[in-house]
């Protein structure tokens, strides 16, 4: 188990479009992968999930990874949280 603590650094948050983006990279990964807001974690893989955790920007968030390319997802979704969801 892999996981980071990261800030979000876009002003809207993990909405519509972000979360989307969001949702897209952790399902390139065979890893198990959870976006965790204080106590509340959902599966990063569902937009519903993410989307109920109701992530705004400047919140702390935590990515957790389980599996064979765990620490890599972990990475992945932290520098495009870090980006602001810019490529």
């Amino acid at each position: 188990m892999c996981s980071k603590e990261v800030v979000v650094e876009n002003q809207i948050g993990l909405h519509a479009r972000p979360a989307t983006f969001f949702i897209q990279k952790a399902n390139e990964f065979k890893s198990s992968v959870w976006v965790e807001k204080e106590e509340r974690r959902a599966n990063a893989k569902s937009l519903l999930g993410v989307l109920s955790l109701g992530i705004m920007g400047g919140t702390k968030i935590k990515i957790i990874a389980g599996g064979s390319d765990e620490k890599e997802a972990v990475e992945a979704l932290a520098n495009l949280v870090e980006s602001g969801f810019s490529d």
